[in-house]
Protein backbone atom coordinates (compact mmCIF):
# COMPACT_ATOMS: atom_id res chain seq x y z
CA UNK A 1 0.00 0.00 0.00
CA UNK A 2 2.97 2.29 0.59
CA UNK A 3 3.96 1.92 -3.07
CA UNK A 4 0.39 2.72 -4.17
CA UNK A 5 0.46 5.91 -2.11
CA UNK A 6 3.87 6.80 -3.56
CA UNK A 7 2.39 6.41 -7.04
CA UNK A 8 -0.49 8.71 -6.05
CA UNK A 9 1.96 11.40 -4.90
CA UNK A 10 3.89 11.21 -8.18
CA UNK A 11 0.78 11.20 -10.39
CA UNK A 12 -0.94 13.97 -8.41
CA UNK A 13 2.05 16.31 -8.67
CA UNK A 14 2.51 15.48 -12.35
CA UNK A 15 -1.11 16.46 -13.06
CA UNK A 16 -0.45 20.06 -12.01
CA UNK A 17 2.59 20.33 -14.27
CA UNK A 18 1.02 18.59 -17.27
CA UNK A 19 -2.23 20.53 -17.10
CA UNK A 20 -0.40 23.86 -17.31
CA UNK A 21 1.76 22.60 -20.20
CA UNK A 22 -1.20 21.14 -22.10
CA UNK A 23 -3.19 24.36 -21.86
CA UNK A 24 -0.23 26.39 -23.10
CA UNK A 25 0.42 24.00 -25.99
CA UNK A 26 -3.26 24.03 -26.95
CA UNK A 27 -3.21 27.75 -27.75
CA UNK A 28 -1.76 26.97 -31.19
CA UNK A 29 -4.61 24.66 -32.22
CA UNK A 30 -4.24 21.42 -34.17
CA UNK A 31 -5.20 17.82 -33.46
CA UNK A 32 -4.46 15.62 -30.48
CA UNK A 33 -1.15 14.28 -31.84
CA UNK A 34 0.14 17.79 -32.60
CA UNK A 35 -0.95 18.93 -29.14
CA UNK A 36 0.99 16.10 -27.50
CA UNK A 37 4.13 16.84 -29.54
CA UNK A 38 4.06 20.51 -28.54
CA UNK A 39 3.35 19.70 -24.91
CA UNK A 40 6.28 17.30 -24.49
CA UNK A 41 8.70 20.05 -25.56
CA UNK A 42 7.85 22.05 -22.44
CA UNK A 43 9.85 21.46 -19.26
CA UNK A 44 6.72 21.25 -17.11
CA UNK A 45 5.31 18.42 -19.20
CA UNK A 46 8.70 16.68 -19.29
CA UNK A 47 8.97 16.92 -15.51
CA UNK A 48 5.44 15.58 -15.22
CA UNK A 49 6.34 12.65 -17.47
CA UNK A 50 9.37 11.89 -15.28
CA UNK A 51 7.12 11.82 -12.22
CA UNK A 52 4.65 9.66 -14.14
CA UNK A 53 7.47 7.23 -14.90
CA UNK A 54 8.45 7.01 -11.24
CA UNK A 55 4.81 6.66 -10.28
CA UNK A 56 4.41 3.83 -12.77
CA UNK A 57 7.27 1.94 -11.12
CA UNK A 58 5.54 2.35 -7.77
CA UNK A 59 2.27 1.26 -9.38
CA UNK A 60 3.80 -1.94 -10.73
CA UNK A 61 5.26 -2.79 -7.33
CA UNK A 62 1.89 -2.11 -5.70
CA UNK A 63 -0.07 -4.20 -8.21
CA UNK A 64 2.26 -7.11 -7.53
CA UNK A 65 1.49 -7.06 -3.80
CA UNK A 66 -2.02 -5.70 -3.12
CA UNK A 67 -5.41 -6.09 -4.87
CA UNK A 68 -6.26 -3.97 -7.90
CA UNK A 69 -9.18 -2.32 -6.10
CA UNK A 70 -6.83 -0.92 -3.42
CA UNK A 71 -4.33 0.36 -5.99
CA UNK A 72 -7.08 1.90 -8.11
CA UNK A 73 -8.54 3.78 -5.16
CA UNK A 74 -5.08 5.00 -4.17
CA UNK A 75 -4.44 6.25 -7.70
CA UNK A 76 -7.78 8.06 -7.71
CA UNK A 77 -6.61 9.68 -4.49
CA UNK A 78 -3.86 11.40 -6.50
CA UNK A 79 -6.46 14.16 -6.91
CA UNK A 80 -6.10 14.84 -3.20
CA UNK A 81 -2.35 15.17 -3.75
CA UNK A 82 -3.00 17.52 -6.67
CA UNK A 83 -5.24 19.65 -4.47
CA UNK A 84 -2.65 19.89 -1.70
CA UNK A 85 0.18 20.65 -4.16
CA UNK A 86 -1.95 23.34 -5.80
CA UNK A 87 -2.78 24.84 -2.40
CA UNK A 88 0.80 24.84 -1.10
CA UNK A 89 2.87 25.62 -4.17
CA UNK A 90 0.54 27.50 -6.53
CA UNK A 91 -1.52 29.34 -3.92
CA UNK A 92 -4.83 27.89 -5.02
CA UNK A 93 -7.29 28.33 -2.16
CA UNK A 94 -9.08 25.23 -0.93
CA UNK A 95 -12.52 25.75 0.56
CA UNK A 96 -13.64 24.03 3.73
CA UNK A 97 -15.59 21.32 1.86
CA UNK A 98 -12.56 20.66 -0.34
CA UNK A 99 -10.29 20.17 2.67
CA UNK A 100 -13.00 17.88 4.03
CA UNK A 101 -12.89 15.92 0.75
CA UNK A 102 -9.13 15.46 1.19
CA UNK A 103 -9.87 14.05 4.63
CA UNK A 104 -12.55 11.77 3.18
CA UNK A 105 -10.06 10.37 0.65
CA UNK A 106 -7.52 9.71 3.40
CA UNK A 107 -10.15 8.02 5.57
CA UNK A 108 -11.24 5.79 2.68
CA UNK A 109 -7.65 4.77 1.98
CA UNK A 110 -7.10 4.02 5.65
CA UNK A 111 -10.12 1.69 5.64
CA UNK A 112 -8.84 0.00 2.48
CA UNK A 113 -5.42 -0.43 4.02
CA UNK A 114 -6.94 -2.18 7.01
CA UNK A 115 -9.23 -4.45 4.98
CA UNK A 116 -7.14 -5.32 1.91
CA UNK A 117 -5.76 -8.80 1.59
CA UNK A 118 -2.92 -10.01 -0.60
CA UNK A 119 -3.17 -9.83 -4.38
CA UNK A 120 -5.11 -12.61 -6.07
CA UNK A 121 -3.22 -15.70 -7.21
CA UNK A 122 -5.29 -16.47 -10.33
CA UNK A 123 -4.20 -15.64 -13.87
CA UNK A 124 -7.73 -15.17 -15.21
CA UNK A 125 -9.33 -16.74 -18.30
CA UNK A 126 -7.25 -17.23 -21.45
CA UNK A 127 -9.26 -14.61 -23.35
CA UNK A 128 -8.63 -11.82 -20.83
CA UNK A 129 -5.33 -10.50 -22.33
CA UNK A 130 -6.95 -10.30 -25.76
CA UNK A 131 -9.96 -8.52 -24.27
CA UNK A 132 -7.56 -5.97 -22.75
CA UNK A 133 -5.88 -5.48 -26.13
CA UNK A 134 -9.27 -4.92 -27.77
CA UNK A 135 -10.24 -2.49 -25.01
CA UNK A 136 -7.03 -0.52 -25.53
CA UNK A 137 -7.77 -0.26 -29.26
CA UNK A 138 -11.30 0.81 -28.38
CA UNK A 139 -9.89 3.63 -26.24
CA UNK A 140 -8.19 5.06 -29.34
CA UNK A 141 -11.45 4.90 -31.28
CA UNK A 142 -13.25 6.51 -28.36
CA UNK A 143 -10.77 9.38 -28.51
CA UNK A 144 -11.44 9.90 -32.22
CA UNK A 145 -15.19 9.99 -31.58
CA UNK A 146 -14.97 12.08 -28.42
CA UNK A 147 -12.81 14.72 -30.11
CA UNK A 148 -15.73 15.58 -32.39
CA UNK A 149 -18.21 16.23 -29.58
CA UNK A 150 -18.88 19.67 -28.10
CA UNK A 151 -18.05 20.93 -24.60
CA UNK A 152 -18.69 18.79 -21.56
CA UNK A 153 -19.71 15.61 -23.44
CA UNK A 154 -16.32 15.67 -25.14
CA UNK A 155 -14.47 16.24 -21.86
CA UNK A 156 -16.39 13.46 -20.13
CA UNK A 157 -15.82 10.96 -22.96
CA UNK A 158 -12.12 11.78 -23.30
CA UNK A 159 -11.66 11.54 -19.53
CA UNK A 160 -13.57 8.27 -19.33
CA UNK A 161 -11.52 6.89 -22.22
CA UNK A 162 -8.28 7.92 -20.52
CA UNK A 163 -9.44 6.22 -17.33
CA UNK A 164 -10.24 3.02 -19.23
CA UNK A 165 -6.76 3.12 -20.78
CA UNK A 166 -5.14 3.46 -17.38
CA UNK A 167 -7.40 0.67 -16.15
CA UNK A 168 -6.08 -1.57 -18.94
CA UNK A 169 -2.58 -0.85 -17.68
CA UNK A 170 -3.53 -1.82 -14.11
CA UNK A 171 -4.90 -5.19 -15.15
CA UNK A 172 -2.20 -5.88 -17.77
CA UNK A 173 0.54 -5.42 -15.19
CA UNK A 174 -0.99 -8.27 -13.21
CA UNK A 175 -1.29 -10.51 -16.27
CA UNK A 176 2.26 -10.16 -17.56
CA UNK A 177 3.95 -13.41 -16.58
CA UNK A 178 7.50 -14.33 -17.46
CA UNK A 179 10.03 -11.57 -18.18
CA UNK A 180 12.09 -13.80 -20.45
CA UNK A 181 12.36 -12.01 -23.84
CA UNK A 182 10.50 -14.57 -25.96
CA UNK A 183 7.67 -15.05 -23.47
CA UNK A 184 7.43 -11.32 -22.81
CA UNK A 185 7.30 -10.18 -26.43
CA UNK A 186 4.73 -12.82 -27.39
CA UNK A 187 2.47 -11.91 -24.45
CA UNK A 188 -0.61 -9.92 -25.60
CA UNK A 189 -0.77 -8.39 -22.11
CA UNK A 190 2.43 -6.44 -22.84
CA UNK A 191 0.95 -4.91 -25.99
CA UNK A 192 -2.30 -4.14 -24.18
CA UNK A 193 -0.25 -2.34 -21.51
CA UNK A 194 1.69 -0.28 -24.07
CA UNK A 195 -1.31 0.54 -26.25
CA UNK A 196 -3.59 1.27 -23.29
CA UNK A 197 -1.04 3.51 -21.60
CA UNK A 198 -0.22 5.42 -24.79
CA UNK A 199 -3.89 5.91 -25.66
CA UNK A 200 -4.65 7.04 -22.11
CA UNK A 201 -1.91 9.68 -22.15
CA UNK A 202 -3.07 10.93 -25.56
CA UNK A 203 -6.69 11.29 -24.43
CA UNK A 204 -5.74 12.76 -21.07
CA UNK A 205 -3.55 15.41 -22.69
CA UNK A 206 -6.44 16.35 -24.96
CA UNK A 207 -8.87 16.37 -22.03
CA UNK A 208 -6.62 18.66 -19.99
CA UNK A 209 -6.75 21.23 -22.78
CA UNK A 210 -10.24 20.84 -24.22
CA UNK A 211 -13.44 21.60 -22.37
CA UNK A 212 -14.11 21.24 -18.67
CA UNK A 213 -11.20 19.29 -17.25
CA UNK A 214 -13.21 18.97 -14.05
CA UNK A 215 -15.64 16.80 -15.97
CA UNK A 216 -12.84 14.93 -17.71
CA UNK A 217 -11.08 14.16 -14.43
CA UNK A 218 -14.26 12.79 -12.91
CA UNK A 219 -14.67 10.50 -15.93
CA UNK A 220 -11.05 9.38 -15.61
CA UNK A 221 -11.49 8.49 -11.92
CA UNK A 222 -14.51 6.33 -12.71
CA UNK A 223 -12.82 4.65 -15.69
CA UNK A 224 -9.63 3.70 -13.84
CA UNK A 225 -11.27 2.37 -10.67
CA UNK A 226 -14.54 0.55 -11.26
CA UNK A 227 -13.68 -1.74 -14.19
CA UNK A 228 -10.23 -2.88 -13.00
CA UNK A 229 -11.54 -3.50 -9.47
CA UNK A 230 -14.29 -5.73 -10.88
CA UNK A 231 -11.78 -7.67 -13.04
CA UNK A 232 -9.53 -8.22 -10.04
CA UNK A 233 -12.34 -9.57 -7.88
CA UNK A 234 -14.13 -11.64 -10.53
CA UNK A 235 -11.22 -13.22 -12.42
CA UNK A 236 -7.90 -12.61 -10.65
CA UNK A 237 -8.84 -13.71 -7.15
CA UNK A 238 -8.47 -10.40 -5.29
CA UNK A 239 -9.95 -10.72 -1.82
CA UNK A 240 -10.06 -8.89 1.50
CA UNK A 241 -8.94 -9.98 4.93
CA UNK A 242 -11.27 -12.49 6.54
CA UNK A 243 -14.52 -10.85 7.62
CA UNK A 244 -13.49 -7.37 6.41
CA UNK A 245 -15.16 -7.39 2.98
CA UNK A 246 -17.79 -4.75 3.91
CA UNK A 247 -15.06 -2.51 5.33
CA UNK A 248 -13.10 -2.75 2.07
CA UNK A 249 -16.19 -1.89 0.03
CA UNK A 250 -16.88 1.09 2.29
CA UNK A 251 -13.27 2.27 2.02
CA UNK A 252 -13.30 1.97 -1.77
CA UNK A 253 -16.57 3.90 -2.11
CA UNK A 254 -15.46 6.60 0.34
CA UNK A 255 -12.05 7.07 -1.34
CA UNK A 256 -13.52 7.29 -4.86
CA UNK A 257 -16.33 9.61 -3.71
CA UNK A 258 -13.80 11.92 -2.09
CA UNK A 259 -11.72 11.90 -5.29
CA UNK A 260 -14.77 12.85 -7.35
CA UNK A 261 -15.40 15.75 -4.96
CA UNK A 262 -11.90 16.95 -5.81
CA UNK A 263 -12.21 16.47 -9.56
CA UNK A 264 -11.79 20.17 -10.29
CA UNK A 265 -8.11 19.82 -9.40
CA UNK A 266 -7.57 18.12 -12.72
CA UNK A 267 -7.76 21.71 -13.95
CA UNK A 268 -4.62 23.69 -14.58
CA UNK A 269 -4.52 25.87 -11.45
CA UNK A 270 -3.69 29.51 -11.61
CA UNK A 271 -1.28 31.35 -9.40
CA UNK A 272 -3.89 33.41 -7.63
CA UNK A 273 -6.14 32.24 -4.82
CA UNK A 274 -9.46 31.15 -6.15
CA UNK A 275 -12.64 29.65 -4.82
CA UNK A 276 -15.53 27.81 -6.36
CA UNK A 277 -16.64 30.88 -8.29
CA UNK A 278 -13.27 31.20 -9.97
CA UNK A 279 -13.29 27.52 -10.84
CA UNK A 280 -16.74 27.91 -12.40
CA UNK A 281 -15.55 30.93 -14.36
CA UNK A 282 -12.56 28.95 -15.57
CA UNK A 283 -14.87 26.16 -16.75
CA UNK A 284 -16.97 28.74 -18.57
CA UNK A 285 -13.91 30.12 -20.31
CA UNK A 286 -12.94 26.60 -21.34
CA UNK A 287 -16.41 26.02 -22.75
CA UNK A 288 -16.20 29.29 -24.69
CA UNK A 289 -12.83 28.24 -26.04
CA UNK A 290 -14.40 24.94 -27.12
CA UNK A 291 -17.01 26.85 -29.09
CA UNK A 292 -14.32 28.83 -30.84
CA UNK A 293 -12.41 25.62 -31.65
CA UNK A 294 -15.53 24.03 -33.09
CA UNK A 295 -16.27 27.08 -35.20
CA UNK A 296 -12.72 27.20 -36.57
CA UNK A 297 -12.86 23.50 -37.50
CA UNK A 298 -16.17 24.05 -39.22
Amino acid sequence: MVCALGAAVCFGTATVLQAVAARTAGEQGGGEAALLLRAVRQWRYAAGLALDGLGFVFQILALRSVPIYAVGAALAASLAVTAVVAARLLRVRLSGPEWAAVGVVCAGLALLGLASGAEGDRSGPAWLPYALLATAAGVLLLGAVGGRLPGRPRALLLGLGAGCGFGVVEVAVRLVGSLRPYALFTDPSLYALLLGGGAAFLLLTSALQRGSVTTATAGMVLGETLGPAAVGVLWLGDRTRAGLGPLAVLGFVVAVAGALMLARFGEAPGTEPEGDGAAAARDGAAAARDGADTASVG
